[in-house]
């Protein structure tokens, strides 16, 4: 379609050129003419000198003069012979009556048959006269509509040439600028048929950005993989010690069994909810960028845990503006595991700092308590899955495992040590800032 604009849009100039040039030729013509008049001693037009043109002397030549006035007969040119131009004599009617336009002006006629004719005019008064004279020169249009028909076919072909050489050129982008995009679509062909987990055929560099993305989707897709084995492996040993102390005790016929039940299930429960929060967390991150008020969610937490241990204290304290990339309902369980440890192994004090420094790319919380500590040498150990230093509390030892996974999975950290203001266990979970 651009190509076909172009092509009437350059048509048409060119036309419009060769029609201008025809009529600067004709005005050439009428200006020569009307330069050579003047008026004899009986008012009529003559020429003091010849005109140019021979063909003006050639009859039926196609160029022609023609001189008419008020009162006088039509004076032509020997090249029109027996015939004579019907002009339009221009003039103009207006409020103060008629006048002539000083100007020449330029059309078409078909008056004389098989014989087109461009014709030019101007209406004037000679200097000792008072008749209004009409000049007029008109050519056929033969050689200018032959000119024309030229040009327009001259254009046809190149533009037909033009356009096939595009369509061709396209041809060969499509099979040899593209052949790249197929040896990709070869490369994962294999890849798929072959079972190799990776693109190492070597392809041209335009498309190796395309091999490397492909390679990084195949690599999270096989971590992927990888992760949900883990945790399927994790969860299936987790729940088999319980499920063994149960079969054990029902084989028995053990008269607490019921305690027993009560107490394995807990424990199951507590291992499901663990890779159930793992499972979100990982499900949530892929979905895109969440964004989580801090202050809003260490406060809820701090209402739910108050009402557990309603002797305890527990301040807050820092940024207030404070905002990570973290699902709320995955902050919640990160803050409440942290904030309800603290509680639960600590002397009644809980102390919680947000911090958040502008640059940084992370948000840094302390949770703090005045119990006992964990010796540093326990410190890595406590994160293990069923970990724990005090037994004589109820749990699962699953809290700070949960906390460490949820966190590493949006790309967090969380490190333990001891507090300087109460003395007990300091816990440092950093998060990435929204």
């Amino acid at each position: 379609m651009l190509l076909l604009g172009g092509g009437i849009a350059l048509e048409r100039t060119l036309t419009s050129q060769v029609e201008a040039n025809f009529d600067e030729q004709l005005d050439y013509q009428l200006t020569a003419m009307i330069t050579s008049a003047e008026i004899d001693s009986f008012g009529e037009v003559l020429f003091y000198r010849s005109l140019g043109d021979q063909r003006f002397l050639e009859p039926g030549s196609g160029l022609y003069w023609q001189i008419d006035g008020e009162g006088f007969e039509p004076w032509p040119s020997r090249s029109l012979w027996d015939r004579t131009l019907d002009l339009r004599g221009v003039v103009e009617r207006g409020e103060g009556g008629e006048s002539f336009v000083d100007e020449p002006q330029f059309y078409n006629s078909d008056q004389f048959e098989g014989e087109r004719l461009r014709i030019a005019e101007r209406t004037l008064i000679l200097p000792g006269s008072e008749t209004r004279w009409t000049f007029a020169v008109a050519s056929a249009t033969a050689d200018m509509d032959a000119q024309i028909s030229r040009v327009r076919l001259i254009l046809i072909w190149s533009f037909a040439v033009l356009g096939f050489g595009l369509f061709v050129m396209a041809l060969i982008q499509i099979r040899y600028g593209l052949s790249p995009l197929r040896r990709v679509r070869v490369a994962i062909q294999k890849l798929r048929t072959t079972g190799d987990n990776r693109i190492t055929d070597p392809l041209p560099t335009e498309v190796q950005p395309l091999v490397d993305e492909v390679n990084a989707l195949l690599e999270h897709t096989e971590r992927q993989a990888e992760e949900a084995r883990t945790h399927a492996g994790n969860l299936a040993h987790a729940l088999k010690t319980p499920l063994t102390v149960l079969t054990n005790a029902a084989t028995a016929r053990d008269p607490n069994l019921s305690d027993a039940v009560f107490r394995e299930t807990r424990t199951m429960q507590r291992h499901v909810d663990h890779h159930l929060a793992r499972a979100r967390a990982v499900g949530r991150r892929a979905v895109g960028q969440a964004r989580t008020d801090v202050r809003q969610s260490a406060e809820a937490v701090r209402r739910a845990v108050e009402r557990l241990y309603p002797n305890g204290r527990l301040d807050i304290a820092g940024s207030k503006d404070a905002m990570v990339a973290i699902e709320r309902q995955d902050l919640d369980e990160i803050l409440g595991n942290l904030i309800e440890n603290a509680a639960k192994y600590g002397g009644g004090s809980v102390f919680v700092t947000l911090d958040h420094e502008p640059g940084s790319p992370l948000c840094r919380i302390w949770v703090e308590d005045d119990g006992m500590g964990i010796p540093e040498e326990e410190r890595i150990r406590i994160f293990d899955r069923g970990a724990r230093l005090d037994t004589g509390k109820p749990g699962t030892g699953l809290g700070l495992a949960i906390v460490r996974d949820v966190a590493e999975i949006y790309g967090g950290s969380v490190t333990l040590d001891e507090s300087e203001d109460l003395g007990g266990l300091l816990v440092e979970l950093r998060l990435p800032r929204a």
